[in-house]
């Protein structure tokens, strides 16, 4: 018998009835039954998944490899039983639950010939909602690093692997992790791989969140995730030196694994174990949390992970809680720089420097428009002149001076009119300030209140209100939310050709200013006469 090029390896536990997709996903590859070999380890199923793998062992004898054992907690134990059988040139990960494009395995072992790929890692998305990290699959690359590619924030085993590689350095996945254990298989691979190639130009997996999310990694506790997480970072850390590559590597669980741990599910935790979760990510954090890591985190998971660190549980339940209820914090601007004012900022009894709260590096576009909305608009009629008035409030502190309200040339284009603000470019040319400004701070200090008049001139015209304001060395765009806000009625201006002034909220909800003419109402005798007969002669010509 000849050796098949690639060996499946499915660990199955009460995946029914995914596993019939699965299993046809595999058997009808395009790669054909004579170059592949499937193992499928039963890991003591109580549904009918172990029928189903006998069933299609029984129609596929030459392919399909049935190991029936007791179960033994998780994937790892059947995953490396399967691995003591293969004898593909390459090794193939897949949950019992997933499937496969049907020309995934072809695809993936002509990559892995062409360029000597030891690792290949094909496109995944996510069925029934399951999320799937995306940035590696933005384009097809043969050869990407561990160390500055989006790589560690995809540490799923679900890659094809050179069963060389795998034997020599004696791969197999830790037992007695429950959560996780292909992280450290996926990640030792990835660091003793000579090359690894990524294909983004065809869907190849298919990951399935099951309708009962069934699915080992979502019934974890918080604590059984920390503890994993935990022995995952050591692991990483025994493998790469102290630097920026194991920054690399360790930025994943941060943003990632222990961020997770802090979200709006945490207020509900008792409160022995809400400490116990800061205490494990505060030894993790004095570890391996460097200054760079620490800088290189947007701000959101950095105060979570940064006052976990310091055990303010108090403080880190009401930056939840307050972000799930009311949105983002405000800003305060301050010598050229932004800082969010999560709960503990400059608060001498947690004792965070400043450089924990401030946005670095990082587009904050959607919470600039979280905190930014219409408190008041009104018509200013003086004679034939006529102009809004406009109050806004900025979810913005401090040097507020660069925020101004303006009345674009146009209304947002449909491409940029995003939920949030969006920053404009380097170079971008802002529209002319028009009018007279005044800032004051809010009552509970909280924000900025922007009044404008802003002159309006007499043409047909659909006018997008806007807030211009420059945050940490760039300038965002903000349509101005209208928010229930009661807007003035439409009004009529000037005599010898009036004009409609109209105030309204356009499908997403922002704040457009429209004007346009009233011919007839100014028309003279002799005018609408010529009218009248210019339409008439339009009839008798037709």
């Amino acid at each position: 018998m000849t050796t098949p090029d690639v060996t499946v390896v499915v660990a199955v536990y009460n995946t029914m009835p995914y596993l019939t997709e699965c299993l046809n996903s595999l058997v009808g590859q395009s790669i054909g039954l004579d170059r592949l070999e499937v193992v499928a380890v039963d890991d003591g199923s109580t549904d009918d998944s172990g029928r189903e793998l006998d069933r299609f062992a029984e129609k596929y004898p030459n392919t399909v490899k049935v190991i029936h054992q007791a179960n033994s907690g998780g994937p790892a134990a059947p995953s490396n039983r399967a691995l003591e059988l293969a004898t593909g040139r390459y090794v193939y990960f897949i949950g019992s639950d997933d499937y496969l494009g049907s020309q995934a395995l072809e695809r993936m072992v002509a990559c892995a010939d062409k360029y000597g790929s030891d690792v290949v890692v094909g496109k995944m998305v996510g069925t029934n909602g399951r999320y799937v990290h995306q940035a590696l699959f933005k384009k097809s690359d043969p050869d990407v690093s561990l160390y500055d590619s989006a790589l560690p924030f995809t540490l799923a085993n679900t890659k094809l692997f050179r069963r060389e590689l795998v034997e020599k350095y004696e791969l197999r996945f830790p037992e007695d992790l429950p959560v996780g254990s292909d992280q450290p298989f996926t990640l030792e691979a990835c660091v003793r791989a000579a090359k690894i190639s990524v294909l983004a130009d065809y869907t190849y997996y298919y990951a399935v969140k099951r309708g009962d999310a069934s699915n080992i990694t979502y019934r974890a506790n918080h604590l059984s995730r920390l503890r994993c997480t935990e022995r995952i970072m050591h692991f990483a850390a025994s493998l790469i030196e102290a630097g920026p590559q194991r920054d690399a590597v360790l930025k994943r669980h941060f943003t990632w694994e222990l961020a997770k741990l802090v979200q709006d599910d945490f207020p509900a935790l008792d409160a022995v174990t809400r400490t116990e979760v800061c205490a494990g990510i505060a030894r993790l954090a004095d570890e391996y949390f460097t200054e760079a890591l620490r800088d290189s985190m947007d701000v959101k998971r950095r105060v979570r992970i940064c006052l976990a660190r310091r055990g303010a549980v108090d403080e880190l339940v009401r930056a939840i809680e307050d972000e799930a209820e009311h949105g983002s914090p405000p800003l305060l601007l301050e010598d050229g720089r932004a800082f969010v004012r999560y709960p503990g900022f400059r608060d001498p009894a947690v004792g965070l420097p400043d450089r924990a709260y401030e946005v670095i590096g990082e587009s904050v576009p959607g919470r600039l428009a979280e905190v930014t909305s219409l408190v008041a608009a009104e018509w200013d009629q003086r004679g034939d002149d006529m102009a809004v008035d406009l109050t806004v409030r900025l979810g913005l502190t401090g040097e507020t001076g660069s925020a101004v309200v303006r009345l674009a040339t146009k209304a947002m284009p449909k491409s940029a009119d995003k939920p949030g603000a969006r920053r404009l470019p380097v170079g971008h040319e802002l529209p002319a300030p028009v009018g007279e400004f005044t800032r004051k701070p809010t009552e509970d200090g909280e924000g900025t209140l922007l009044s404008a008049r802003i002159p309006v001139k007499a043409k047909s015209a659909k006018l997008g209100v806007r807030v211009y304001a420059d945050v940490a060395g760039s300038t965002y765009e903000i349509p101005v939310p209208v928010r229930g806000r009661p807007l003035p009625l439409a009004r009529r201006w000037r005599e010898r050709i009036p004009y409609r002034i109209s105030a309204n909220a356009n499908a997403k909800g922002r704040l457009v200013i429209t004007t346009a003419p009233l011919w007839e109402p100014s028309l003279g005798v002799g005018k609408r006469l010529r009218q009248l007969m210019s339409r008439v002669k339009r009839k008798l010509t037709r």
